[in-house]
Parts: C-alpha cells; sequence; structure tokens
C-alpha cells in the first residue's frame, strides 16, 4: 500500500498547495512514485501542474460522488513519477451530496485501497480544501500523516486549535493510527513577529514539527505559472532545498511502510 499524506489546514493561504506540488515533485525526483489527489473544488493544484479544470476529462468528483473508478481519471504530468487525480467545479457539490452517502467518510480511502493496484505508487498526496467538512474528513481517513502547513502569524497558529480537534475526533472514530506534522511555511527571517511566532511553535509543538522550515520565495510563484514543481523549476533556489529537506525528512517514514 502507498504512504498516505494528507495536507490541510482550515486557513486558506498558507502554502497548502504549493507544499504539495513541491514536495511530491521532491519525492519524485528521489525516484518514488508519487500520486497528487485535487480535492479542492478551487484546483489551484490541477492548475499548478498545468491542467484546465474545466478541459481535463474526469476528475475526483466522480469517485466521491459518483462511484466512478480512480484508473480512469489518473493522468500522467511532464514530472516523471508523477502523476494527477484533478479537480474541477463538480466538487462544490461534494460536501453538500457527499454525507448522503453510506459510510461517506470513508468512500475516498475504500476507492484508493480497493481500486489502485498495490505497489503502482509508494505515496499519493491529498490536497484538501480549506475547511473541516466532509472532504477534508475523508482525506483524513485515508491518510498515515497529515501535514499542517501553518505560517509564524497569529491567525495560522490560532487555527491549528480546530486542526488538532479533527486529529482527536478522526483518531476516535475511523483511523486511529493517524500522525501529523507541522510544517512552517511562509517565514520571513527578517520578520520579528515571524521570528517569535516560529519560537513559538517550535516550544508548543516540538516533537509535532517538521525540523524543516519553508521560507518566502518568489520562485515558488514563478514555477506555479510554469506548470512545474519547484524541485524542477530551479534547483538551486532556497525553496527546492528546503522542500527537497522536506522529502528528506519524510522518506524513512514512507519507505519503512512501503517496504
Amino acid at each position: 500500500m502507498a504512504y498516505t499524506i494528507a495536507v490541510a489546514n482550515q486557513k486558506g493561504g498558507v502554502a497548502k498547495t504549493t507544499t504539495v506540488v513541491s514536495l511530491g515533485g521532491a519525492l519524485a525526483k528521489s525516484g518514488m512514485d508519487v500520486l497528487l489527489i485535487d480535492l479542492d473544488a478551487q484546483a489551484d493544484l490541477t492548475l499548478a501542474m498545468g491542467f484546465n479544470p474545466h478541459e481535463t476529462h474526469g476528475s475526483i468528483a466522480d469517485v466521491l460522488l459518483n462511484s466512478g473508478n480512480i484508473l480512469h481519471i489518473t493522468h500522467e504530468t511532464d514530472i516523471p513519477g508523477l502523476d494527477i487525480i484533478p479537480s474541477n467545479d463538480e466538487m462544490e457539490l461534494a460536501e453538500q451530496f457527499l454525507p448522503i452517502r453510506n459510510n461517506y467518510e470513508n468512500v475516498l480511502n475504500n476507492a484508493l485501497t480497493r481500486q489502485l493496484p498495490p505497489n503502482v505508487y509508494d505515496v499519493i498526496i491529498l490536497d484538501c480544501p480549506p475547511a473541516l467538512g466532509s472532504v477534508t474528513y475523508n482525506a483524513l481517513n485515508a491518510a498515515n500523516l497529515l501535514i499542517i502547513p501553518t505560517q509564524p502569524e497569529y491567525f495560522s497558529a490560532h487555527a491549528l486549535r480546530n486542526m488538532l480537534a479533527a486529529i482527536r475526533h478522526i483518531r476516535k472514530s475511523n483511523n486511529s493510527t493517524l500522525e501529523y506534522r507541522i510544517l512552517i511555511t511562509m517565514r520571513d527571517r527578517r520578520n520579528r513577529i515571524h521570528r517569535n511566532f516560529s519560537d513559538h511553535i517550535q516550544t508548543t509543538f516540538k516533537n509535532g514539527l517538521f525540523g524543516t522550515v519553508i521560507d518566502v520565495d518568489t520562485k515558488l510563484r514563478e514555477s506555479s505559472v510554469a506548470g512545474l514543481p519547484i524541485t524542477h523549476y530551479t534547483t538551486k533556489t532556497r525553496s527546492a532545498i528546503q522542500y527537497q529537506s522536506l522529502a528528506q525528512e519524510l522518506t524513512r517514514n514512507v519507505q519503512a511502510s512501503v517496504a
């Protein structure tokens, strides 16, 4: 079975999709086979990988709402070892109609478990919408690990309380082994508030925090426009090195799971 990572935060604008793209690119570059799944109706991940959500045939909504087959909606990207299941505006219906289905919180997990042949992918990364609704809970029930990207700022750090409450709920209900790690993103080293909040988050969460921190980097925006992960757009920029470091932090857990 693939090691499944959900990337989620109730607060938007914390580099969630950027982390999915960049981490996926870094893991693929290291030789792993990676599947990205865009669960957000805004389809930013789909766009960031060079696909037009209005022209792409099929989306993850087909699986969540219509019992579609994952294999029929998986697309290869221009990056070797990196595939994607896109999103489109049909995902706007998911929050409303997904709860109608039986055992709806496990629809995604059941599809991944039953429809994907074993050993096709080493890692699956789920890009969640910025809300703690039925779609995000599906992702958390399917995940081995939750990554919570967090800016070192007050409102972003404050939103962690709701994410931790969601983790406790998931552990009690459907996924008792779910782990989490907080990833500090968009840090400006020159900003005193960013430095202070980074220290506060590190002191508070200790082992629940990645050692890697992602700093502000304009090259990340350029790579999104180019439809490439930062690790493939430019290898020597600060953020590319940092996301490669993040991938290395994860590699031990992934290899232990898929071995």
